[in-house]
C-alpha cells in the first residue's frame, strides 16, 4: 500500500481501519498524528514492578491480542526504566520468542543518524548546510544546482522519492549499491523548485549517505560504526548490506486477510541511508539518552536539529505540538517491520516501539504509552462501558464543528446513535460513556461536548493520542 506521509499540523482526520497489507509502506516516518484516527550511557535494569509499568504492560498486551503486535517496547521516565520486554515472536518458523536482545530492522527511524552523522561533520566544520550539495559532490544534474544538505534533511530539496516510483518494486529485491540508488532518480524532474516546497524523500538520504562517504573517507556504515555506535556501546546496532547474517535479527511478518504469513522480500541494500539500519530497544535508549543527554551533538547542532520546519519536520526527526511543548519523534514502516520511537523532553519520557509486524499500530500503542508514562489515563476500548442518552440531548450535539479552515466534523443522530463525519472522509459511531463523553471506539478518540443548557452544544473537545484540539460549532 501507498507509505504515509506525515501529516499537516492543522487537520485532523478520520481513517479507517487499515485492511490487511499485501505490501509495507514504503519508508514513510510514524509518527503521532495530529488527527482523529479510528483505526556509551548504561540502560537502567529491566522493568520495575510498579502501578505505571504493570499498566504500560497491560497496554501492549491489549495489541497483541488477535495478532496486532510482536516485537519489543522500551518505555522510560527520566533515569527509570517503566517497561523494558519483547512480546509474540521474533521467529514464527522457529517458535523463538522476542526479547529485549532482538535485533529489528528500524526502517525510517535511521534517518535520525544520518542526520547525526551529517551534523557531526559540520560540527567539525567538514561541510556547511546552507552551501550547494554539488559542492561536495560535483557529479549532480543541472536542475539539482540549488539544493543544499539541509534542505535533504528537512524534506525541502525537491527531489523525488525514488521509493515512490512505480519501478521501485519491481527492483525491491535486487541487490543496488548507492550509485545505482542514485541513478534511479537523478533524471526525474524535480517536484518543485529547492526550498519551495516540503515533500517526504528518501532519495534525499541516499545522497546524505553518499555525502557522509565522500567527506569522511569511510564507507555509510564504518562511520557510524566508529562515530556513533562504539562511542556509545551500541553493540547491537548496525547497517545492514544485505551481504551476511546478523545474529538475533527478528524475521519479518505481514497479515494477510488477518492471518500472519511472511513479508515481502525486499533487499537492504535498497534502503541505504534512508532505513537501512538495525538495532535494539535497549539500544536506542542509549542513542536517545546520548543524543539529548548533549553527548553526541554540541548544543547548537542538537538544537538545529529538532527545531522544526516545513510540516514540523526537523533534520531526521519530525517536531510534533503536544499541547504546550514538542515532541521529537520518527517511526518507520517496511516489509516486515513497524517501527516507532519517540521523546518528550518536558516529561523526559522515552518510547521504543519495534515490530516485525508491519501492519502492527506501533503509532497509537506508542501514543498510548507515551501518555500513561505522562501521568495521564488511557482508557482501552474493551474497558469503556457505554450509557443511554436520550434523544434530545444527542440533538444538541447535531452539528457541524470547526477544527481548522477546510477542515469540520459533522456530528448527526440516525437511529438513536451520535454519527461523526471529517471532511472527505467516512462516517462512524460514537459511543457514549457520559451525556457529553463520547468515544470512537475503533481506537479510542474520544469527543466531549460544551455549551449551556437547553440550547445547542457549542463547543467540543477532541482527546487522541495524549493530545487535544478544540472545535467551535459553525451551524
Amino acid at each position: 500500500m501507498a507509505g504515509l506521509r506525515p501529516r499537516h499540523p492543522g487537520a485532523p482526520r478520520f481513517a479507517a481501519p487499515a485492511p490487511p497489507a499485501r505490501r509495507a509502506a514504503a519508508l514513510r516516518p510514524r509518527h503521532f498524528a495530529l488527527a482523529l484516527l479510528l483505526t556509551a550511557a548504561g540502560v537502567a535494569g529491566c522493568s520495575r514492578p510498579d502501578p505505571a509499568g504493570r499498566r504500560l504492560d497491560h497496554i501492549v498486551q491489549a495489541h497483541v491480542a488477535g495478532e496486532q503486535f510482536s516485537g519489543t517496547v522500551l518505555v522510560a521516565r527520566g533515569g527509570q526504566v517503566l517497561l523494558d520486554q519483547g512480546y509474540g515472536l521474533a521467529s514464527r518458523e522457529w517458535n523463538i520468542p522476542a526479547t529485549p536482545e532482538t535485533r529489528f530492522r528500524l526502517a525510517s527511524v535511521s534517518k535520525q543518524f544520518t542526520a547525526a552523522a551529517v551534523l557531526l561533520l559540520a560540527a567539525h566544520n567538514q561541510l556547511d548546510l546552507q552551501a550547494p550539495l554539488k559542492n561536495y559532490l560535483p557529479d549532480l544534474p543541472a536542475s539539482w544546482d540549488g539544493v543544499t544538505t539541509l534542505q535533504l534533511l528537512n524534506h525541502t530539496s525537491g527531489i523525488p522519492d525514488y521509493i515512490a516510483t512505480p519501478d521501485y518494486a519491481a527492483t525491491q529485491a535486487l541487490a543496488a549499491t548507492p550509485q545505482q540508488l542514485l541513478a534511479r532518480f537523478r533524471e526525474r524532474p524535480l517536484d518543485f523548485a529547492p526550498g519551495r516546497g516540503w515533500a517526504y524523500s528518501n532519495s534525499g538520504y541516499v545522497l546524505l549517505g553518499l555525502l557522509i562517504e565522500k567527506l569522511s573517507g569511510q564507507d555509510y556504515a564504518r562511520f557510524l560504526r566508529q562515530n556513533i555506535f562504539d562511542p556509545l556501546g551500541m553493540k547491537d546496532s548496525g547497517y545492514d548490506s544485505g551481504a551476511g547474517v546478523i545474529p538475533r535479527l527478528a524475521s519479518g511478518y505481514r497479515l494477510d486477510h488477518g492471518a500472519v504469513v511472511p513479508a515481502l522480500y525486499r533487499h537492504p541494500s535498497t534502503l541505504y541511508a534512508a532505513g537501512g539500519l538495525y538495532s535494539t530497544s535497549r539500544d536506542l535508549l542509549r542513542w536517545n539518552q546520548a543524543l539529548y543527554g548533549e553527548r553526541l551533538l554540541p548544543p547548537a547542532w542538537l538544537k538545529q536539529m529538532v527545531t522544526p520546519d516545513m510540516h514540523q519536520a526537523g533534520l531526521g526527526l519530525m517536531v510534533t505540538p503536544l499541547e504546550d511543548h514538542l515532541v521529537y519523534e520518527h517511526g518507520g514502516g517496511i516489509d516486515g517491520a513497524h517501527t516507532m520511537m519517540s521523546y518528550d523532553p518536558q516529561a523526559q519520557v522515552t518510547v521504543i516501539v519495534l515490530s516485525n509486524l508491519q501492519d502492527a499500530d506501533v503509532v497509537s500503542l506508542a501514543a498510548e504509552l507515551a501518555a500513561v508514562a505522562r501521568g495521564e489515563t488511557v482508557i482501552l476500548p474493551a474497558e469503556r462501558s457505554e450509557v443511554t442518552v436520550p434523544a434530545e440531548t444527542l440533538a444538541r450535539y447535531a452539528g457541524s464543528y470547526e477544527f481548522a479552515p477546510g477542515f469540520d466534523i459533522v456530528f448527526t443522530v440516525e437511529n438513536g446513535r451520535l454519527m461523526g463525519q471529517a471532511t472527505g472522509q467516512q462516517k462512524y459511531p460514537a459511543t457514549p460513556e457520559t451525556a457529553a463523553v463520547f468515544v470512537f471506539k475503533v481506537n479510542g478518540a474520544e469527543v466531549e461536548f460544551f455549551g449551556p443548557l437547553p440550547g445547542p452544544a457549542g463547543s467540543l473537545v477532541l482527546h487522541q493520542n495524549g493530545q487535544y484540539f478544540k472545535a467551535r460549532r459553525k451551524n
